[in-house]
């Protein structure tokens, strides 16, 4: 009876142990996972910012099209109808004024400096639009680094989280071993306070860092567009790409980011853009030249005897203004001025990318050296808190011990994953200081 009870038992705990197996997975499907590239790509395609920045290749396209309507002739079809109040005659009884009178016809005419003015003005507006291009690379690629440290922002967090439940284990196992010294009078009731104490901050601390968790992933959904509960999940292979990078050493990362940045082939086409307003400025020096053919068709009631109902003529007339106040000579001189401008932001844009790139590349050796010292700072902490936590066990150890111990094993725990996940982004900005594709 006792044997066929178990079993049932037995058979039970089987069951229930298999429907909560079941259930896990289907608990965590709920959720969404990411990798780093993930994330990116969707942030690359649904930011609102990045879709601003597009926008302004779509206007620059406009106004190269605006430009190469300045090299086409203009069509106009016209039209007039005018009514007086009276018809006159001249002393000759001669009508020279009718009642009412309308015309219409057909005009195209062009105007075109001989400087080439509007042909340079076109040229501009097509360079800017590859300028524009890269300015939108520049932003795209400052947006996807703020995405990637709000990645590695959640991952850190949750290495806290980790952390604090820990600290709060052991804490709790502390608390109990000091409960049990005062039971048997081998601690006072202060030992005993101290580790309650202790415990209640490991709870608020716990409490804290699982809210910046929460804020965090609200942070990252906010900046890539996720409506739904997610999770993040690391590839390492993804960093073995970036070891290699890193391995060309800093002289040659320099010269790839001022070959390849966005920032630098931006003020490189600005600099060309720059010389051409000057000519555009100059160009002004020169004549204009308009041509024009017209269609007329005109009418009046009663019709005068001198009416031509219909006529059909060119034109062509050359503008050259002799003086205009200065107004050229301030145009040519304030161009020049741009140029002189566009050529030492180009110089000092090429120092700062140098410095960007040296900056990043000494954050990686700093994180990465650190990180074999926290790793070996980590192992000391664990097995000291295990000796001291021992010794406080069987009376040779203080609570303040303990507390030292413990508190030294939570930070640096918390520098070893703060390190760690420092190493993998800077690597990110090393990339991105480099000019190379974030996706």
């Amino acid at each position: 009876m006792k044997e066929g009870l178990l079993r049932g038992r037995i058979l039970k705990g089987f069951i229930f142990s298999m429907f909560m197996i079941l259930l896990i997975p289907v608990q965590a499907a709920a959720k969404d996972l990411y990798t780093l590239e993930e994330v990116l790509s969707l942030a690359s395609r649904g930011a609102e910012r990045l879709k601003i920045a597009e926008e302004d290749i779509f206007i620059a396209s406009m106004g190269k099209d605006k430009a190469q309507a300045a090299l086409i002739p203009k069509l106009t079809v016209y039209g007039v109808y005018n009514r007086y109040s009276e018809d006159k005659y001249s002393i000759g009884n001669t009508l020279i004024q009718a009642q009412q009178a309308y015309s219409y016809g057909l005009r195209i005419d062009q105007t075109y400096s001989l400087g080439g003015r509007e042909f340079k003005l076109h040229d501009i507006a097509k360079n800017n639009i590859e300028k524009i291009r890269h300015d939108t690379n520049t932003v795209k690629d400052d947006y996807l680094i703020s995405v990637a440290s709000a990645f590695y922002d959640i991952l850190r967090m949750q290495s806290y989280v980790d952390i604090a439940r820990s600290n709060l284990q052991r804490l709790q196992k502390h608390r109990d071993a000091a409960e049990k010294r005062l039971k048997v009078g081998e601690a006072t009731k202060t030992v005993l306070l101290r580790a309650e104490a202790e415990l209640s901050g490991a709870k608020t601390e716990l409490i804290r860092v699982e809210n910046n968790l929460k804020l965090s992933k609200a942070v990252l959904a906010r900046l890539v567009g996720i409506t739904k509960d997610f999770d993040l999940k690391e590839q390492d292979e993804s960093q073995r790409g970036l070891l290699q990078m890193v391995s060309l050493g800093l002289t040659a990362l320099q010269s790839e980011a001022l070959n390849n940045r966005s920032e630098i082939q931006s003020a490189l086409l600005q600099q060309r853009l720059s010389v051409e307003q000057i000519k555009v400025a100059e160009a002004a020096y020169y004549p204009s030249i308009s041509l024009e053919a017209v269609y007329n068709r005109a009418d009046m009631e009663p019709a005068t005897i001198s009416l031509v109902k219909e006529s059909l003529y060119g034109g062509i007339r050359i503008n050259f203004p002799l003086y205009e106040g200065g107004l050229r000579r301030a145009e040519v001189r304030e161009a020049e001025a741009r140029g002189r401008q566009a050529s030492l932001l180009l110089e000092d844009l090429k120092r700062s990318v140098a410095v960007d790139v040296q900056r990043a590349y000494l954050e990686y050796l700093t994180y990465q050296d650190s990180l074999r010292s926290n790793e070996d700072q980590v192992a000391f902490a664990k097995d000291n808190y295990n000796a001291v936590s021992r010794q406080f066990e069987y009376g040779l150890a203080n609570s303040l011990d303990v507390m030292d111990a413990n508190n030294l094993l939570v930070s640096s725990e918390q520098r070893l994953s703060e390190t760690a996940y420092n190493i993998r982004l800077s690597l990110l900005k090393i990339k991105r200081a480099l000019g190379r594709n974030l996706i």
